[in-house]
């Protein structure tokens, strides 16, 4: 994964939105094995790119600050995830609306770190967004009965 991530570099620039895409996927398996220390400064690298190449509210910023969000919620450190959360959250918004699945997991993600820090109005009140939303996909497949025909 590093070689292809250096092929990415020489071939597209430092600061491609792809090269980003790169970081984050190594960071992520470094998450995955617990190499906190070696994963944070790629999904950093990574933010700042999709931020300067995408702008600040493109749904690649939302990801790279979940991504940062969840490492520091995995390391106990719930102050630094709260805002990387509610940012992304509000990227989501306003980028793809409450149904998306990306804003379902972001929502997800902030009720569970809420629990940890024993939020649990926000927690609750997260909760029934997230209810809702399901009720509503659920009335939209039911409009759509035909799919439950044989």
């Amino acid at each position: 994964m590093k070689r292809a991530l250096e092929i990415y570099e020489a071939a597209l620039g430092p600061n491609h939105p792809d090269v980003a895409m790169g970081l984050n996927n190594l960071a992520e398996l470094y998450r995955g094995q617990g190499n906190y220390a070696a994963a944070e400064p790629l999904f950093k690298r990574a933010l700042e790119i999709h931020e300067s190449a995408l702008g600040p509210n493109h749904p690649s910023v939302a990801l790279s600050l979940n991504n940062l969000a969840e490492l520091y919620r995995e390391q106990g450190n719930y102050d630094a995830a709260e805002p990387l959360l509610k940012r992304a959250l509000e990227i989501y918004e306003k980028v793809h609306g409450d149904d998306h699945p990306n804003t379902k997991t972001i929502l997800k993600n902030l009720a569970h770190l809420y629990k940890k820090l024993g939020k649990e109005s926000e927690e609750g009140e997260l909760r029934e967004r997230l209810d809702e939303i399901e009720i509503r996909e659920i009335d939209r497949l039911l409009k759509h009965e035909d799919i439950f025909r044989l």
